[in-house]
């Protein structure tokens, strides 16, 4: 009998695990065995940085610290440890490092999964220098289109599009061109947006501070009175907007962002809505090479310090000795459990996840840690959908910019209804559709993709409407799944069409995404894009306090976006909150003074 042994490597189709061995039966005296290995593979370098597998001979020895999840908040941890000296592991349950970093390639058509477009990029500003320092200087980015945003309102027959752009001034002058009648009011909302981000630095204060001290600050009242981001914290998007205009389409487009945390205006505090407008009003940026060069610029640091980032590692608990102290973690490799041991445990698992899987059971049932899970639950579950298509950018006339497409202004009227609704209905409600491409995006994509142009959509479900499936085998879920999850997509895609009409005819790949499929891939315990909800008991001043990097586990830390906000900036503040926790060190103002010096430096050049 001739045995052919055929290496395969099919780098991201989330169906076939990396390291799977399929073995065909005898057909002429030919048995095939065909090898899902990608360290055998001539791989690019790229690649083989971000899919490091776990075996036991890659931990290194002597670690400080393990983190647990290679999303940004774990990465940009272990990247500022690492640029201390620490020696950190970290281990990611999926094959490829970056969690909502990461992207896929199906068909030669490349996708970003989570990173969409990102603010505060200019050389200038402190979070630049944070990205630069985890990176070594090494990440590029591309600057959006301007507009970077497009508001549409209303059904294709009664289309509105409000064009967002970047600069304060041109974000006010455009906005009246469309509401001449609301210049008051769009002052006002921007001068408020502004006055109340500044005050997002108290947030870390709360978190870093002692206890006590935190406690006296809430209670006294004082918290509120410095920071206009604690005094607006509990006041909703909805009744803020509604003070400034009785406009409702101007409410709408005050409003629309707030998709990218998943609470509706109702329930939103403005607080952190005016973060996230701030964030980008000065721009808007991707990622030169895709969403997966962030990781792949992270580990090097990671390394350089004897640390590594290993993937096919799902940690299976976290190790807790009699003293209630954590001590490393186990992860599973095949049918056996391997022990890794270090002084220090991160979690980037997020809040549910640690406390209620990962945790011994006697350390979950602590008041204290009953305590947190009391203050926050489960975001929204998220629905992606990824299209490829054949054609330029130019031939497809796609853009570098984001599309928020609402059927009316009635936003929390539309989504409330929707999110009630049965599944059934559901999939022809759909209130809020994001699409976007990045292969508009990124000036490189070109090169790697000739001839393909990608988009994705995204819009927010329930996880109960696919709950039924959720241990069911990927790609194997049966036809009533396939049925619904096709349902949503025959609908997101004909959204897609009437905003990019020349795809038409041009689709070759669509695939989807679900909450289970989220679930699946980067272990979201209901599907949710943003981990705990942000609603705004989120942003109670007493659950900001409560809920920190350290727990009531000694040596246990959590990292990422449950610490402190959601999304690429807000999980890379709770990997900065995390490290001043374990180095004792507030690195927040670290930053800031780095932010001082470089500009000093800089400015003595020019001279």
């Amino acid at each position: 009998m001739v045995i052919a042994i055929i290496y395969l490597h099919k780098f991201c189709n989330p169906g076939l695990g990396v390291g799977l061995v399929q073995i065909s039966s005898p057909t002429n005296g030919v048995l095939l065995i065909l090898c899902m290995v990608p360290e055998l593979i001539n791989l690019p370098q790229h690649l083989k940085k971000i899919i490091s597998g776990f075996t036991t001979n890659k931990v290194p020895e002597h670690l400080d610290a393990i983190v647990i999840g290679s999303g940004i908040g774990g990465l940009g941890v272990a990247s500022i440890l690492a640029k201390t000296g620490k020696r950190v592991l970290v281990l990611e349950q999926h094959d490829q490092a970056g969690g909502c970093c990461h992207t896929f390639t199906e068909k030669g058509f490349e996708f970003d999964v989570g990173i969409h477009y990102i603010g505060e990029l200019q050389e200038y500003k402190p979070f630049r220098h944070l990205v630069d320092q985890i990176t070594d200087g090494q990440l590029q980015w591309a600057s959006l289109d301007n507009p970077y945003d497009m508001v549409v309102l209303g059904s294709p027959e009664n289309r509105r599009e409000y064009p967002i752009y970047s600069g304060r001034k041109r974000f006010t002058e455009e906005l009246k061109k469309h509401f001449p009648e609301e210049k008051e009011a769009i002052d006002k909302f921007v001068a408020l947006v502004k006055k109340v981000a500044k005050g997002v630095s108290f947030m870390a204060v709360l978190k870093m501070i002692p206890m006590p001290l935190a406690k006296f600050l809430i209670c006294s009242g004082l918290l509120r009175l410095f920071s206009p981001f604690y005094k607006m914290a509990s006041r909703s998007l909805t009744d803020v907007v509604s003070e400034l205009t009785s406009n409702k389409e101007l409410q709408a487009v005050f409003s629309y962002i707030f998709g990218t945390y998943g609470v509706i205006p109702k329930d939103a505090s403005f607080s952190l809505h005016s973060l996230l407008v701030s964030h980008y009003l000065e721009g808007a940026w991707y990622p030169k090479g895709g969403a997966s060069e962030i990781a792949y610029h992270i580990i090097p640091t990671i390394e350089k310090a004897g640390g590594a980032v290993l993937v096919r590692a799902p940690v299976q608990s976290i190790l807790v000795n009699e003293a209630k102290e954590a001590y490393g973690v186990t992860v599973r490799k095949g049918q056996e459990e391997v022990h890794i041991h270090a002084p220090i445990v991160i979690s980037d698992a997020g809040l549910f996840n640690t406390y209620e899987s990962l945790l011994p059971k006697e350390m979950q049932s602590l008041p204290a840690i009953q305590s947190q899970l009391s203050m926050v639950k489960h975001g929204e579950a998220g629905f992606s959908v990824f299209i490829g298509l054949n054609g330029t950018k130019e031939e497809l006339g796609l853009t570098a910019t984001n599309y928020w497409i609402y059927p009316e202004n009635n936003l929390d009227e539309l989504v409330e209804n929707y999110l009630n609704s049965s599944k059934e209905d559901a999939v022809k409600l759909a209130p809020v559709v994001y699409i976007a491409s990045p292969s508009a995006k990124d000036p490189t994509c070109e090169e790697r993709n000739p001839g393909k142009s990608m988009l994705s959509l995204i819009t927010f479900t329930r996880y109960e409407w696919f709950e039924d499936w959720k241990d069911e085998r990927v790609n194997n879920r049966g036809e009533e799944y396939k049925n619904l999850k096709e349902s949503f997509v025959k609908n997101l895609v004909d959204a897609a069409i009437e905003i990019f009409p020349r795809i038409k005819g041009k689709i070759e790949l669509v695939e989807a995404g679900t909450p289970v499929t989220n679930q699946y891939y980067i272990a979201a315990p209901r599907g949710e894009i943003y981990g705990c909800d942000h609603n705004r008991s989120r942003f109670n001043p007493e659950t900001s306090a409560a809920i920190r990097s350290q727990t009531p586990v000694k040596n246990l830390f959590l990292t990422g976006q449950d610490v402190f906000l959601c999304g690429f900036a807000g999980a890379l503040a709770g990997a900065l909150t995390c490290g001043s926790a374990v180095l004792g060190r507030n690195l927040h103002l670290d930053l800031l003074r780095l932010k001082i010096r470089l500009k000093t430096t800089n400015s003595k050049k020019n001279s």
